[in-house]
Formats: structure tokens, C-alpha cells, sequence
């Protein structure tokens, strides 16, 4: 269903006006009636049609709606949409016509859609009847909101589990998609943002993996949910935004606010993690000391300082090596006699 949006001017005041015009004339004809005429069948017909034009008086008060800046109302007329009134403003229309917002009573964890703890509107009558004015506030708002899920579990594409949880930011672009196309358009994006994000985190590994096609063009990649979570904020954000089009939504951002191993085995990959870690770093030192060892014997081969045989250099450089390569301080031992 195509959105249709009203053209009516703010004309609430003036109705207003009218109506309450109307009120004044009925109780004055009412009391005017019983006070003067005389005539019985003119006196009671002016009664009745005193009591005609109260009743619809309070009935005309029924056209009158407020929309607030940044909110829009969508109207109802027996059954068929009439339209949709975005632009703030007082306005007066079809008395008989009726603000729907099947989701005005859902509340999401997410920014604007808090149940408030505000006093709410009361009428009371002398018969102790109280009527919620808030209960009729059925505006949708149209401003930017964030939707923060509960975190998922959910496994990687190497079958690791792992808790991710996701911010999306969000807006009403078509109340009437939002409204008719779907039974509850909050609980719809609720429901398909974590749909998207498992498609999406099932793609990549926790972590760089060898072998691993994040991007589906057959090459293995370095792509990961830690690595690369830029690029895969961009792809949940899309999956949503394709499922939520025919809601009349739009998927302004998606962030990752969460991201972490299941508890069940945070402790073994961190062990692995640090290993990974350590064996890196042994890498890096070995190459190291074996680049330094070469280039000491190159610097005494060229300046002709020392000569030495195969035998002392092989035990130069496992000194070397020890020393460069050890954990702790090197304690060298100085011997003060003859080499040989």
C-alpha cells in the first residue's frame, strides 16, 4: 500500500471555535426554548433540536487531532485509508475517521519507545469512571530511534560459540507500510534484526582463520567478526534494510556493541589466543637474533679482525643465539686464559 499524505491546512482553531459556538447556541436555544415559547409542538421541536446540535457538537470534537513535531497520525475512515497527516499542526477532520498504530502499545528496548513513568491524563466523572487520554495517542513518531537487542549466542561459520549483540538505528519513512503491511512494525524490525545477524555472523570467524570465504567469490580471505567489524556492521545493516523495505522502515546504522566467546569457552580460546601470541613473538625474536648473528660474522669477516674456524664460529652463534633468544639475562662467563 502506497502512502498518501493529507494537504489539509491547520485549521483546528477555527473548528474549535465553530464547534464550541455551537455548543453555546444549543444550551441557549435548550434553555430558551423551555423559557419562551409557549406554543407545545414548536417548544418541543426546538428542544430536540437543541439536543440534535449538542450531540453532534461533542461528536465534532472528535475530528480534532494534534500532531506534534517530528510525528504522524494515519487515518482511517470505515475501514478504508484515507491518508496520512505528517506536517505539525491542530487540525480538524472527519469526526468519524480513526488513528491507527497497531504497535502505539509495544515497548522495545530502544530510545523513544521507554515506558515513561509520567502521570497520566485522567478524566473522572461523579459516577468514579476514569478515562486514560493517553490510551487515544495513537501518533507514530517518525524520529531517529536506536534498537538495542538482547545479545545473541550464536556460532561462527568455524562452529565456534560466540555472543554478539548489535545497536540499530531506525525511522518511520512510510506510515502506511508501516501500519498495513505488517501486523506490528516494532516487534517485525525486532524479529528480523536478529534473523540478519545470525545470516551474517555464521559467515565470518571469531577470529583470522586460514581457508575461510567470507566475501562468496570463492578466495579465501582474512575477513572476521574482531577484525573486520566494520565491514560486517555493513552487511548486517544491509540484510536488514532488504528485510524491513516493505515495512516502510529505514535502517539508518547498524553497530556492533558486543562481541565475545560463549563463557562455555572463553577459557580455552583465550589459552589458545595467548599461545598464538607467544609462538608469534618467538618468531619474531628468532629471526631477529638470526639477522643480528649474520650480520656479526659478515662485520668480523670484512674488517679482518678475528679468524676464526668452522668450529668457533658454530660456537659464536649458539652463544649468540642464547643470549639473544633466551628469557631472562644473559650471565656470560669470561674466560681469561688462551681459547684453545
Amino acid at each position: 500500500m502506497n502512502e498518501k499524505i493529507l494537504k489539509t491546512k491547520s485549521n483546528g482553531f477555527a473548528a474549535l471555535f465553530s464547534i464550541l459556538l455551537l455548543l453555546i447556541l444549543s444550551v441557549v436555544g435548550f434553555i430558551s426554548s423551555i423559557a419562551l415559547i409557549r406554543n407545545d409542538g414548536l417548544q418541543v421541536f426546538c428542544i430536540l433540536l437543541s439536543i440534535l446540535v449538542f450531540i453532534s457538537s461533542l461528536v465534532l470534537f472528535g475530528g480534532l487531532k494534534v500532531v506534534k513535531p517530528q510525528e504522524a497520525i494515519v487515518l482511517t475512515l470505515f475501514g478504508d485509508y484515507t491518508g496520512s497527516i505528517k506536517e505539525p499542526g491542530f487540525y480538524f477532520v472527519n469526526p468519524f475517521s480513526v488513528a491507527v498504530n497497531p504497535a502505539a502499545k509495544t515497548k522495545l528496548g530502544q530510545s523513544g519507545d521507554v515506558d515513561r513513568q509520567s502521570t497520566p491524563v485522567t478524566i473522572s466523572t461523579t459516577g468514579g469512571v476514569e478515562a486514560n487520554l493517553n490510551a487515544f495517542k495513537n501518533q507514530i513518531s517518525l524520529k531517529i530511534m536506536t534498537l538495542n537487542n538482547s545479545r545473541q549466542k550464536i556460532n561462527d561459520c568455524l562452529g565456534n560459540p560466540v555472543e554478539i549483540g548489535i545497536a540499530v538505528t531506525w525511522r518511520v519513512v512510510d506510515t502506511a507500510k508501516a501500519v498495513f503491511n505488517v501486523d506490528n512494525y516494532k516487534e517485525y524490525l525486532s524479529l528480523q534484526c536478529d534473523s540478519a545477524l545470525r545470516n551474517i555472523v555464521r559467515i565470518y570467524p571469531y577470529d583470522v582463520a586460514p581457508n575461510v570465504d567470507t566475501t562468496g567469490d570463492g578466495v579465501a580471505d582474512e575477513g572476521s567478526l574482531r577484525g573486520s567489524s566494520e565491514v560486517v556492521a555493513k552487511r548486517i545493516r544491509d540484510e536488514i534494510q532488504a528485510r524491513v523495505e516493505n515495512a516502510g522502515l529505514e535502517i539508518i546504522e547498524a553497530r556492533i556493541t558486543y562481541l565475545a566467546y560463549a563463557p562455555e569457552i572463553a577459557a580455552v580460546m583465550l589459552q589458545r589466543q595467548q599461545a598464538s601470541a607467544i609462538i608469534d613473538a618467538r618468531k619474531m625474536i628468532v629471526d631477529g637474533a638470526v639477522g643480528m648473528v649474520e650480520m656479526a660474522l659478515e662485520r668480523l669477516s670484512e674488517g679482518e679482525l678475528v679468524e676464526l674456524d668452522e668450529e668457533r664460529k658454530a660456537a659464536m652463534v649458539s652463544n649468540l643465539l642464547v643470549v639473544l633468544c633466551g628469557n631472562h639475562d644473559a650471565q656470560p662467563i669470561v674466560n681469561t686464559g688462551s681459547l684453545y
